[in-house]
């Protein structure tokens, strides 16, 4: 069976099966994917991220299928039903819907008119009915009359409830109407009497039809929210006719005694249970492929803002702007640790700028502030002018500041800052997002940094889950530095989790900084496969092992250390002189164990030591004419930031307080099958104002021509 599962996933993934069992054998013995396609690629043949962590979804859905199929069989053999035959189906299916097809005549249910049916005795005129052989069906109905079945007409119903339900329960007949709902398939949603007014939001599906199968996930799934939410109604519907001619086909003989009979019981089967069946299903189906796009895009945006650029160890003065309640500014060292806070009220109704300007030139002397980071919510163009207008001659950044508010109410947030209120939590995680964006993003739960589409109308478990891995993607690929990580970003470490993330920093606040990636093995309970799996993505600076601060995993260290002795050179020197190691002739180090791959990894990690895959940030402006939805008219050109990428464009921040959209169709001057094929998550671009709509405060934008 085992090796039945690899074949099957390297068939349905174009992989070699050798490398897939490979991969599989490192998953089941503990690997995580980033270890594996950065550590393992020999074995897997320098398989990505990607296609381990498909091989690893694969994998794991197919051994959940395993365990269906034991339930399945267990239950149909308790019934006494489970043939050599059946048995042998249920064990070569590895088809879900398929295998569900299957069980259906079996799978224990309800008491419904069919099962009714036959406890009054009727299971053998439907069968009679069934075979269509017997001329006079009422004649035989007349002999299955007693107390519970009163009449011949009492009789033949009972008999075609029970062809229904047998006829909703043939694979053959769910193939067919699945087919005909997979294929024609329309659906439409219609507003609910009398709730016009309150679900303006969903106006545009107030009448709406589309084929089920090429409808966008953006679209179903918001028609779906509607439909939760309570305003529209919505339905998936084929042409009924088309079904039974294909369902009366398949069941109805020619010249049939029982045509009558058959063809009512079919009609009844289809309607009642067949069609609100295949139609849940397909409602099911299309909701789990656009939840698997929408999914998509947000961990691509994700991923985009976790790895975007950070400004590095600065120090920096951060403040979250507000009006009435004021701004709050706190001044951060440029390891991200507290200093001080205080609230300065430059705007409406307090305006007390001198006061503010004092407060603010006397933080950035004192301290040697270096940036600006201000949140981009409520007040902030207007903070962003007064500390521009202030002249300091010091970068301004303006920062993303979705889901600030949700860490500064966070058990994390009040385990950090336990005396300081919410305000200056927020202020904190504002600077902090400028100086290192992963480090501080990783605290807060990915769905509340407001980066996807519909995020709260997919399945939360699987968004959970996708999220996890390009988080810990995205840890992994960046490293960290084993004596400044937070608990939280090193729980995403490969091998670590929380509770060997908080014996680490245990351990580190009570022996002091680690020397060596090798006194990991001194933390409570991190053992050696936690270590082998953690260590190549630790990074210790300044240690007693100049290889412990680079890529390089600590099982390669005795290559590196071979190759400096035959060049007769220091191992100092082999890391430091880039020119040295361009003589070394990689092949001579391949063994059965270490191959070339292993060896150019090595190469790259000691070229790239202590280098950062992000750029550092740059420095933005918004177009200081514009500040309201109202100073925009059609035709201006500004500048602006990409804020989100969703399946249908891209939404720009151009510093209003509405984000303007730019619409796929208006995002170069060629076709754009994706958005994220033109822009990316924080992106400068040039944007044109094409539309303004004032009431729903919707902004049209384009970069087309430009």
């Amino acid at each position: 069976m085992y090796m039945i599962l690899v074949n099957i996933i390297a068939r349905e993934l174009g992989l070699a099966p050798d490398k897939v069992k490979n991969a599989v054998e490192l998953l089941e013995g503990g690997a995580t994917v980033p270890f594996i396609s950065r550590y393992r690629k020999e074995a897997t043949g320098s398989m990505d991220e990607v296609a381990v962590g498909n091989i690893k979804d694969m994998h794991e859905k197919l051994k959940t299928l395993l365990q269906r199929k034991e339930t399945i069989i267990t239950t149909i053999e308790e019934q006494g039903k489970l043939t050599p035959e059946l048995k042998k189906r249920i064990d070569e299916c590895f088809d879900a819907v398929e295998l569900e097809d299957i069980y259906l005549p079996y799978k224990p249910k309800r008491r419904t008119r069919a099962t009714m049916a036959k406890e009054r005795g009727l299971e053998p005129l439907a069968d009679i009915i069934f075979l269509q052989q017997v001329n006079d069906v009422k004649g035989r109905a007349r002999t299955f009359i007693n107390k519970d079945v009163p009449t011949v007409d009492d009789a033949i119903a009972g008999a075609c409830d029970i062809i229904a339900e047998r006829v909703s329960e043939d694979e053959g007949a769910r193939a067919t109407v699945r087919r005909l709902f997979s294929r024609f398939g329309v659906i439409t949603s219609k507003v609910i009497k009398g709730k016009e007014g309150d679900g303006i939001k969903y106006s545009d599906y107030y009448e709406w039809q589309e084929k089920i199968a090429r409808i966008s996930s953006h679209r179903l799934l918001a028609i779906m929210r509607g439909e939760e939410e309570g305003f529209l109604r919505v339905s998936i519907d084929i042409d009924p006719e088309e079904a039974l001619e294909q369902l009366n086909r398949r069941f109805v003989k020619r010249f049939s005694p029982s045509r009558e009979y058959m063809e009512q019981a079919i009609a009844d089967g289809y309607k009642r249970l067949l069609a609100p069946s295949i139609e849940n299903e397909t409602r099911a189906a299309s909701k789990q492929r656009a939840d698997d796009e929408a999914i998509a895009v947000f961990a691509e945006n994700l991923r985009q803002l976790l790895m975007s650029s950070p400004l590095g160890q600065k120090r920096v003065l951060a403040i979250d702007p507000g009006f009435r309640t004021g701004c709050k500014v706190v001044v951060l060292d440029s390891q991200g640790n507290l200093v001080c806070h205080s609230v300065i009220y430059p705007h409406p109704p307090q305006n007390d700028r001198e006061g503010a300007y004092d407060i603010i030139s006397s933080l950035v002397q004192k301290y040697s502030i270096e940036a600006f980071a201000i949140g981009n919510g409520t007040a902030g163009r207007e903070t962003e002018d007064f500390v521009r207008k202030a002249g300091y001659g010091i970068d301004i950044f303006s920062v993303n500041e979705d889901g600030a508010s949700v860490y500064s109410a966070s058990p994390v947030a009040r385990e950090e800052f336990p005396n300081e209120d919410v305000t200056v939590r927020g202020a904190v995680s504002i600077g902090r997002r400028l100086i290192d964006p992963l480090s501080e993003l990783v605290k807060i739960e990915p769905r509340s940094i407001g980066v996807g589409q519909y995020q709260h109308s997919v399945d939360q478990t699987k968004l959970k889950e996708r999220l996890d891995v390009v988080v810990e993607s995205c840890v992994n690929k960046v490293g960290v530095n084993l004596n400044t990580a937070t608990k939280q970003i090193l729980t995403h470490i490969s091998g670590l989790g929380p509770s060997l993330a908080e014996n680490i920093v245990k351990y580190r606040a009570e022996s002091g900084d680690f020397r060596s990636r090798k006194d990991l093995l001194k933390v409570p309970r991190l053992g050696n496969k936690a270590f082998e799996q953690a260590a190549g993505f630790l990074r210790v600076l300044n240690g007693d092992n100049l290889l412990d601060s680079t890529a390089v995993h600590p099982e390669s260290y005795g290559i590196v250390q071979q190759m400096a002795k035959d060049m007769n050179v220091s191992l100092k020197d082999f890391i430091t002189d880039a020119e040295l190691r361009k003589r070394v002739v990689l092949a001579n180090y391949i063994t059965d164990k270490v191959g070339m791959p292993t060896l150019t990894d090595i190469m790259d990690s000691l070229n790239k030591r202590g280098l950062d895959p992000r750029e550092q940030a740059k420095v933005f402006a918004f177009d200081p004419n514009v500040h309201e939805i109202e100073d925009l008219h059609v035709g201006m050109l500004l500048p602006g930031l990409v804020t989100n990428i969703t399946a249908f464009g891209a939404f720009v921040n151009i510093g209003v307080h509405q984000d303007g959209l730019v619409h796929i169709s208006q995002l170069a001057d060629k076709f754009v099958s994706s958005p994220g094929d033109v822009v990316k998550l924080g992106q400068q671009v040039m944007v044109k104002v094409v539309e303004v709509d004032l009431k729903r405060g919707r902004i049209s934008l384009s970069m087309r021509g430009l």
